[in-house]
């Protein structure tokens, strides 16, 4: 394996001081041109004027691929969805029934929640940083000390196995560095593989505080000078250390740097709506984008895993936080009211088991939304000292996210009371309305996408939102009221699921929001067609039905996610590419490379063909990248041209190491982990209109084998007197 300690950084990219300051007299001269701009009153035509103009401009500065360009597009979606929120709170609000005031201000409530989580969302991701590695000095002697923590309780030692073994060969020198099985589940197994592997192994008289009590517990009994984080099932290429270390030497202040999260299996949106490698996943956002704007403003986040940790700054802060279930952010936190730095590395170095169904998934995210919400009221970003208004903001941000429950609840239904009711929650014309929400909803729409389309398609912030909407509602208005309810809940990794089916009990809420929302078209279209209306109703209904249509879309979309698949293979494929060789009985080999590769077994693209080989026949494989010890015993499952597929038979734990050197060690493995087309809102549309008829399919063939006949099974043989 290539070292890369001698990988030169690339300068970081962080605004000058004076680039600042002249920025920030700019945007202090502009305010009054914006506030005039924001707050004048326009008629239907001038509006109309207005709307088109700025659509032109952000037309034309979209072409340009500068981070200029971005700042104009960002300051006019600013500028126009400003405008339109003063217009909302001028000109909308002359409620004079009691039910009309209730829904109107109801909306009116989500829309400034979605307005400030823009705002600072476009604050927080204007400036990404772009950090790259920095170098290690040329003296090994200089190099820091650093114990590799692997926390875990219920997981099965084929999830731990591999990540100590990937661990304990990573690029660094062996006096160096030192793995530990943090096994709170105290299982006998465990501590036998430690000592054959020739790990350590810690357990501790108690639970108490879950992972990060853990954590703390190995604190107390380990010495290295830093500490590197991975979740069980989170394998490190070899040169993790090397990537992250460095930048502890360069600045003395640096208390923890993050890795993306990056995940080798489907999660259950990629796998149940068949996205897995074409759409960007949930995570991908906040990894590729929301991070490194975190980074620019000092303020990036913990993430759990995947990260190393300063000891001195832990023992500063008191170690992992344990007074929330998202001890990650809150130590972060912590670190940097104590003044500490953090930073962002956008270079996968890990690679995970994302979680296989979906009950699990939104589990895991409902921990996320209490911990962060717990956080906001035990420990508010906004208070206190130690913390610029960049790390406020950012930090507000994350958890400001999280309400978004009620707000998606208002925004979804809003048109229900006017299709059912005819509740008027807008006092305004439908040409006013969509003389002012038309170019709110356009800039936003569009600014997300340059912002975003890399990390986030179309439509897919919706889907993602409409599934997790009831489920985290609750745990979120629970923290609010009390932050200290709740426990800290292990996510469930490495399963399997042998038939396909839909998970009811977790879409009955969306279930019941979809038959309203097309009750309520059906009401609409009713009242269209066999009604007397008066003027103006017209308008004002078709408006309605589209935004309730556009509602009903998005949550049969999100319905879609309930189908789980068939996931079989325990061992998720890997794409590689690496020279191999094939050796048989002594008396020929050959060359080939790798197409996929798993734990289990890997398909082979030989040179010439494959002729002379045959189903079931042992042969040894030779990973040529590997240094050291890198032949595998295998056996052949099939053959077809030049193509062989073939199952790995290791004998040893050398053997083992090796195979998880070759999946998962190499440092390239997942530096491909974005590499997506851009967004396109037609391509968002087909996929997502894919998943509705892959949803519609299924409930008809359930229909198809609820009405087969069932066949009686033959009576017995009678028994012989």
């Amino acid at each position: 394996m290539t070292s890369l300690s001698t990988v030169e950084p690339t300068p970081n990219r962080r605004v000058p001081l004076a680039t600042r300051l002249f920025y920030l007299f700019v945007a202090i001269v502009a305010l009054g041109p914006a506030a005039f701009v924001i707050i004048t009153p326009f008629d239907l035509q001038t509006q109309a004027i207005f709307a088109v103009f700025t659509a032109f401009i952000f037309l034309i500065v979209n072409r340009f691929k500068s981070r200029m360009a971005t700042l104009i597009i960002v300051v006019l979606s600013a500028l126009v969805s400003t405008r339109y929120l003063w217009w909302r709170t001028t000109e909308t609000l002359g409620f004079v029934d009691p039910f009309d005031m209730m829904f109107g201000y109801g909306l009116f409530a989500a829309e400034v929640y979605a307005w400030i989580v823009l705002m600072i969302g476009y604050f927080q991701v204007l400036w990404p940083l772009e950090r790259q590695p920095a170098p290690l000095p040329a003296d090994v002697q200089e190099w820091p000390t650093v114990d590799v923590y692997i926390p875990t309780y219920n997981e099965s030692l084929d999830v731990v196995k591999p990540t100590v073994l990937a661990a304990m060969v990573m690029d660094y020198p062996a006096d160096k560095f030192k793995v530990y099985i943090l096994d709170d589940g105290r299982r006998p197994e465990f501590k036998r593989f430690a000592e054959e592997a020739g790990c350590g192994y810690l357990i501790r008289p108690s639970n108490e505080h879950a992972k990060a009590g853990n954590i703390n517990h190995a604190l107390t009994i380990t010495k290295g000078k830093l500490i590197a984080i991975f979740d069980c099932d989170h394998i490190p290429t070899r040169a993790f250390l090397q990537m992250t270390v460095g930048w502890f030497l360069r600045d003395r202040k640096l208390g923890m740097l993050q890795t993306p999260h990056h995940f080798y299996s489907p999660d259950p949106f990629e796998r149940n709506l068949g996205t897995f490698g074409r759409v960007p996943n949930e995570g991908q956002l906040f990894y590729g984008l929301i991070q490194p704007g975190n980074d620019f403003w000092n303020a990036t986040f913990f993430c759990g895993s995947c990260a190393v940790l300063n000891r001195e700054a832990l023992d500063e802060v008191g170690g992992i936080a344990v007074e929330t279930v998202t001890e990650d952010a809150h130590t972060s936190l912590r670190m940097h009211r104590k003044g500490w730095n953090t930073a962002y590395l956008r270079w996968p170095l890990a690679a995970g088991l994302a979680t296989e169904r979906l009950s699990i998934h939104i589990g895991q995210r409902m921990r996320w939304a209490r911990g962060m919400i717990q956080i906001f009221r035990t420990d508010n970003p906004l208070l206190g000292r130690g913390l610029s208004f960049g790390q406020r903001i950012c930090y507000l941000n994350a958890m400001m996210y999280f309400l978004f429950p009620v707000p998606r609840f208002v925004f979804l239904t809003a048109p229900v009371a006017y299709l059912v009711t005819s509740q008027n929650i807008i006092v305004a014309s439908a040409l006013m309305v969509m003389a002012y929400a038309g170019p709110h909803l356009f800039h936003t729409l569009a600014t997300q996408s340059r912002l975003d389309g890399r990390y986030r398609y179309s439509f897919w912030g919706e889907i993602y939102d409409n599934v997790l909407l009831f489920h985290i509602m609750g745990p979120t208005l629970l923290a609010l009221i009390n932050p200290k309810a709740g426990s800290f809940n292990v996510t469930s990794k490495g399963g399997v699921l042998e038939k396909e089916l839909y998970d009811t009990p977790i879409m009955r809420p969306l279930m019941i929001l979809a038959v309203v929302l097309m009750a309520a078209i059906g009401v609409g279209f009713y009242r269209l067609l066999f009604t007397e209306l008066f003027p103006g109703d017209a308008p004002v209904l078709w408006m309605n039905l589209f935004w309730c249509f556009y509602s009903a879309f998005t949550v049969v979309a999100a319905l879609a996610v309930g189908r789980e698949r068939r996931q079989v293979r325990a061992q998720p494929r890997v794409r590689s590419r690496q020279p191999i060789a094939l050796y048989f009985d002594g008396r020929r080999s050959l060359m080939g490379r790798t197409e996929d590769l798993s734990l289990g077994g890997g398909l082979l693209r030989m040179d010439d063909l494959a002729t002379d080989v045959t189903v079931n026949e042992e042969v040894v494989i030779n990973f040529e990248q590997i240094e050291d010890i890198s032949a595998v015993p295998a056996r052949v499952v099939a053959v077809k041209g030049r193509e062989v597929r073939l199952e790995f038979m290791p004998t040893n734990l050398e053997e083992e190491r090796t195979i998880v050197s070759a999946v998962f060690g190499r440092a390239d493995a997942w530096l491909n982990w974005d590499d997506r087309p851009p967004d396109t809102v037609g391509k968002s549309l087909i996929d997502l209109s894919g998943a509705i008829r892959g949803l519609v399919g299924m409930a008809a063939r359930n229909v198809r084998r609820s009405r087969q006949p069932v066949q009686q099974p033959l009576p017995a043989a009678p028994r012989p007197t």
